[in-house]
């Protein structure tokens, strides 16, 4: 086996593994983000307040959204968009109706729609972008179908107008409104036809974690282009009050005394507001998230160039749209003499961090004992992603010497492999 080590893989083993010479996510604040935090302190308003207001604001314009509706998490957005559905005044849905989901998703794809009462019908996904598969999702919609929910993996769009033929054709079948909702919390930045995902469907969900796009250490948004939607989800964010929403709203109906209206309440729901201090770290992260954006891209340029030589064995996932790049997922092709477990060892020893591609089929976690829930057709491709699947980290900043050697590192284990040349220069 002929392997040449690139400097900048040397250096890393020649520094000691004693620390994680690739994690999973990598702080991208700056001293910028840091005052921001000091900003707020010294105004000794801390809960939702006239930061929220701003960040919400300039997301929405950013994005092309009407509307956004900042929360705590990406979670909770995904609790709101569910809990949403029901109390639309024109096509609710009702609990008992059915919910496609992709197989391949995380948790809180999936809880907040159970939790509502909602069926979820769950179907294969694509093995090349790892998204649902437009296919298994046609032949699994039904009568009882009333929602879509799609996740934008790792930063790849979805087949949107494909999705939209499939639903259109749906509707015109069944005679009512299927919902198409976005789980967009991995995919901030990813346009499909120019538009920004997340507000292609009627809400779409986004999160700002610390290993995501913009990072506010919790926080989460919804985004909604109906004014209806977003007063029910601004009046779900805090306990289900009026305070919040206008007076001319039909939800606030009635309303008239400001003392009365400040503890009024009109739907059942949750304390799930944000904090100022993460909206105010949003709105400075919001300003540099261009760079941070081309950063991502560049890396994954990078990435592709490095994974070529390595496509026997090593499958990484297609973005056929204009992606921005959670993260890098690698799916060992059935030629691979190894399993994943020989992989993640290899990885782990050279200080790289991986994890399973989101929470793998979710069909398959013990959760789904306690959820209603059917499966469309056979879910191979979730299966292999499940088994043969793991991903490692991008961030905001340069990656090359840490993707040199993850390749380095996965050249190891194949036989009769050269480590591309182009990472030696």
């Amino acid at each position: 086996m002929s392997l040449h080590h690139p400097p900048a893989y040397l250096r890393l083993i020649e520094s000691g593994i004693d620390r994680t010479a690739f994690p999973l996510a990598f702080d991208s604040w700056s001293d910028e983000e840091r005052a921001a935090l000091q900003r707020v302190i010294a105004s000794g308003r801390f809960t939702m307040g006239p930061e929220v207001s701003q960040f919400e604001a300039e997301f929405a314009r950013a994005f092309g959204a009407r509307h956004a509706v900042m929360v705590s998490s990406g979670s909770t957005a995904n609790l709101l968009m569910a809990a949403a559905l029901r109390f639309r005044g024109s096509g609710a849905v009702p609990p008992g109706s059915e919910v496609v989901v992709p197989a391949v998703g995380w948790s809180t794809t999936y809880f907040p729609f159970a939790q509502h009462g909602y069926r979820l019908r769950f179907v294969d996904v694509d093995r090349a972008t790892l998204n649902i598969d437009c296919d298994a999702l046609a032949a699994a919609l039904s009568p009882e179908t009333r929602a879509v929910v799609v996740v934008n993996v790792l930063g790849n769009p979805c087949e949107f107008d494909t999705i939209a033929s499939v639903i259109a054709d749906a509707e015109a079948r069944f005679g009512h409104e299927i919902a198409l909702l976005e789980d967009n919390c991995e995919s901030l930045g990813a346009t499909y036809g120019g538009r920004a995902c997340g507000t292609i469907g009627l809400l779409g969900s986004f999160s700002f974690f610390f290993s995501h796009h913009l990072s506010t250490m919790e926080g989460g948004m919804v985004c909604t282009d109906d004014a209806e939607l977003a007063e029910i989800v601004t009046c779900l964010r805090a306990h289900g009050w009026t305070r919040d929403i206008p007076v001319e709203s039909p939800l606030a109906a009635g309303a008239h005394d400001p003392f009365e209206e400040a503890f009024r309440f009109v739907l059942p729901g949750y304390n799930v507001r944000p904090l100022e201090l993460s909206a105010a770290v949003g709105r400075v992260q919001l300003g540099r998230f261009d760079g941070f954006l081309e950063r991502r891209r560049a890396n994954a340029r990078r990435w592709a160039e490095l994974m070529e030589p390595l496509a026997p064995w090593f499958r990484i996932q297609q973005q056929p749209h204009t992606g921005s790049w959670f993260g890098f997922s690698i799916v060992l092709t059935p030629e691979a003499p190894f399993g994943r477990a020989t992989v993640v060892a290899a990885l782990e020893a050279a200080g790289v961090q991986c994890r399973p591609v989101v929470s793998g089929n979710f069909a398959r976690q013990p959760a789904l004992r306690y959820i209603d829930h059917t499966v469309s057709g056979p879910l191979d491709a979730a299966d292999e992603i499940h088994d043969r699947g793991l991903y490692v980290g991008n961030a905001e900043r340069p990656l090359g010497e840490e993707l040199e050697l993850v390749a380095a590192t996965l050249s190891t284990l194949v036989p009769h492999t050269t480590f591309p040349a182009a990472a030696v220069a």
